[in-house]
Parts: C-alpha cells; sequence; structure tokens
C-alpha cells in the first residue's frame, strides 16, 4: 500500500505537517517495501485559494491509497474521496511516529472534512 504523509520536512524524523493543502511537503511510503520518495509541495504554500484542491489532485496522481495528515478541509475532502484515497488524521508526530501508528491502526479515517476551508 502507499500512502503519503504531510510533512514539515522532507525526511521520516520531520513532523508532520498538520495542514494539508498547504504542507511543505509530501513523503510517499510503499508499506510493502519499504520505499519512499519526497515531494516538493511548496507551490502551494501560498496559494491564494485552491491549495487543498492542487494537494490532492498531485497526491492522487502518485497513486497512493491514503493520506496521512493533521487536518483536511471540505475541498481537499472531495478530491481525494473522488479519487479513492482514504484520509487518516494524526496528531504532532514525525513522519517515522505517523506510519507507525498507521501500520498499527492507531489512526483514525475520517469520512468527511474535520475544518472548514483556508484552515491555517
Amino acid at each position: 500500500m502507499k500512502i503519503a504523509i504531510t510533512a514539515q520536512e522532507k525526511d521520516f524524523s520531520s513532523q508532520i505537517d498538520l495542514r494539508f493543502g498547504r504542507a511543505k511537503w509530501i513523503i510517499v511510503f510503499n508499506t510493502e517495501t519499504g520505499d519512499s520518495e519526497a515531494h516538493n509541495n511548496e507551490v502551494n504554500l501560498n496559494a491564494a485559494q485552491g491549495a487543498g484542491i492542487q494537494t490532492g489532485s498531485n497526491i492522487a496522481n502518485l497513486g497512493v491509497d491514503a493520506v496521512i495528515t493533521g487536518n483536511v478541509g471540505p475541498n481537499a475532502f472531495k478530491t481525494l474521496s473522488a479519487a479513492g484515497v482514504k484520509i487518516f488524521l494524526a496528531e504532532k508526530q514525525t513522519v517515522a511516529e505517523a506510519v507507525e501508528s498507521f501500520k498499527t491502526g492507531k489512526l483514525k479515517e475520517v469520512d468527511n472534512a474535520n475544518v472548514e476551508g483556508h484552515w491555517i
């Protein structure tokens, strides 16, 4: 399974980014192979609007099955859901801790946005 994790930096020791659309990095991790790759998302950091939709679309295009993030707004939720990407919420922790929490079933899958749009 491929999962995308929103991150403040591009490695597993980084804190997850609690913002979805304006996360600085997206780390894609393959739970079967252990491979990972970091994708720069800085283009959406200062977007006036549409950051959640654009980030969601970019993530869907990476072929991931699930996303781990701190918060997800309504437009990002719709974009990810339409692509069949499951969304799991995590509190402040490192990317490595979030991946471990995912693997052990400790993260909650959401069925709706948990914040309003333009959450900062």
